[in-house]
């Protein structure tokens, strides 16, 4: 299959990308239907509905195939079973599925519909212009992954009595050797995830074994999403197992993601790399051939720190921002609707992160204002009420973003100044256009602090001709006239309520 959706997520400088929680979504349609649903069958008016949002790719999260031993360690947990309660009241064992991020083989869940099922789903999604993301998760696999058994030196083996005396990072595993101690998958900061076995990332033949299996994946879609990518960066590995990774003699050279991604490339030159990343190793992980990695500072900025501070993040050199996914919520952080305290802020956060360059992602249940994060180990989410005004907010900036200006254009973040002496409300002030070189601008102002305040704004006029400048406010459908002299010579004034936005379309008088 021909692979013109993932070569649109990379020439758009905007692509919108919308996270689905696969093995939900086709619970709740089982639930609606009272049939059978899989990744085969899911309605055309669903599909229809992703289409008219203006999206360039959905990310099935949770496809691949998963074991007993995270089913059984999920069920058995008793701190998650302490949220799983918090989070379904009425839970019952067959809601807890285990953790998609255990993954015991890289093949289509059977209760998803298998592979069959989603090469059916990646077509209808193709004839809507639609790409297919799917995660992959290089660090670990599931403890009863067919590697564990076969293949043990792939894996971060302990000492003998590790299991014993460190309990929170090893475990004993049968392998074709025997009975072996290793690792937990992990981070270096926490102990590790039971359900996992932490791989080798310094052992040549796991090496080879990950980049034939993305090999693979990378026939099935248009790109992946690549789980705590930096923790297989050489220096992050080492901070986190030291000298004892490996007994591979020689160890690996040089970064993985640098040999997986150009390997990929050979065959499949318009598969999409996704990083999820922190730490500040963004910029790192671009430069080893990343596509898009995640920007977790905007977010934190945008929910705890105030406009000065997101306003410093967007100096960044463009091609790192063109590089960046900006979101306000994922299936990792809280739900927006609640992390962001009042609908104003909610609406202000989300304009900014859907405005700014880069990939925007949206994430299932967001544009309805639910509430509840949903542990990934469960498979019914509660019923919510949700938000009819979130959903008009939602469905319009959907409308606004989708414009060619904001696909293909020019981005330039605006200076803005006090109003009069002494009025500090400035600084609360984010302000930037997008523009089409003689066809199209957008002028988007916003008030990020909850209340009122003045500025004004230094407007850029290049590329404008006319002596009067028209400006349609595409949120509240209020225009303002100015006079091109005045706005060269002092900027445009503003007045706004706290979170107040204002998203122009730029009306050009031409001149006689």
């Amino acid at each position: 299959m021909k692979n013109p959706a993932g070569l649109r997520l990379k020439t758009t400088s905007h692509p919108v990308v919308y996270e689905v929680n696969t093995r939900v979504l086709l619970n709740d349609l089982e639930r609606e239907s009272g049939g059978k649903a899989t990744l085969a069958n899911l309605p055309d008016s669903l599909l229809d509905e992703w289409a008219e949002w203006g999206l360039d790719a959905v990310w099935l999260m949770g496809v691949w195939s998963t074991g007993d031993i995270g089913l059984q360690m999920a069920r058995s947990h008793q701190g998650l079973l302490k949220e799983y309660q918090l989070v379904l009241p009425d839970l019952r064992e067959e809601d807890i599925i285990g953790s998609p991020y255990a993954v015991k083989a890289y093949s289509v869940s059977a209760r998803l519909g298998g592979n069959e099922a989603l090469q059916i789903l990646r077509i209808r999604l193709q004839e809507r212009g639609i790409g297919l993301l799917l995660d992959f998760v290089a660090n670990h696999t599931a403890r009863d992954h067919s590697w564990v058994s076969k293949y043990p030196a792939y894996y971060v083996h302990g000492v003998e009595g590790d299991d014993i005396r460190r309990p929170e990072y090893y475990f004993r595993a049968r392998t074709g050797k025997g009975n072996d101690v290793l690792a937990y998958g992990r981070d270096p900061n926490y102990p590790g995830w039971t359900d996992t076995a932490q791989l080798d990332i310094k052992n040549p033949a796991a090496r080879r074994a990950l980049v034939t299996t993305l090999k693979r994946i990378a026939g099935m879609c248009d790109g992946v999403r690549c789980d705590m990518a930096m923790l297989l960066m050489n220096d992050v590995f080492h901070k986190t197992w030291g000298d004892v990774a490996t007994s591979a003699d020689p160890p690996a050279e040089g970064e993985f993601w640098s040999e997986a991604i150009l390997a990929v490339r050979e065959k499949h030159p318009a598969f999409v790399f996704i990083a999820e990343s922190y730490w500040e190793r963004e910029w790192d992980l671009q430069q080893l051939g990343f596509d898009f990695t995640y920007d977790k500072k905007l977010y934190e900025r945008l929910a705890r720190e105030g406009a000065s501070s997101v306003y410093d993040h967007l100096k960044a050199e463009m091609d790192y921002q063109r590089k960046s996914v900006r979101f306000i919520e994922n299936h990792d952080e809280p739900r927006a609707a609640r992390a962001f305290g009042s609908e104003p802020w909610h609406q202000a956060a989300a304009t900014v992160m859907a405005t700014v360059p880069g990939m925007v992602l949206f994430h299932n249940g967001q544009f309805e204002g639910a509430r509840v994060k949903l542990p990934v180990q469960l498979g019914r989410r509660p019923p919510e009420e949700g938000s009819p005004q979130l959903a008009s907010f939602y469905r319009k900036l959907l409308h606004i973003i989708a414009h060619p200006v904001f696909r293909e254009g020019t981005w330039k973040l605006l200076r803005t100044r006090p109003a009069w002496h002494d009025n500090q409300s400035w600084t609360d002030f984010l302000a930037y256009c997008w523009s089409r070189k003689g066809l199209d601008a957008r002028f988007l102002v916003v008030n990020y602090a909850p209340h009122a305040g003045q500025c004004y704004v230094d407007f850029c006029l290049d590329g404008i001709s006319g002596g009067t400048v028209e400006f349609r406010d595409l949120v509240s459908s209020v225009t303002y006239v100015r006079e091109r002299a005045a706005l060269e010579s002092k900027g445009m004034y503003f007045e706004l309520p706290g979170y107040g936005v204002h998203v122009f379309e730029i009306l050009l008088e031409k001149p006689a």
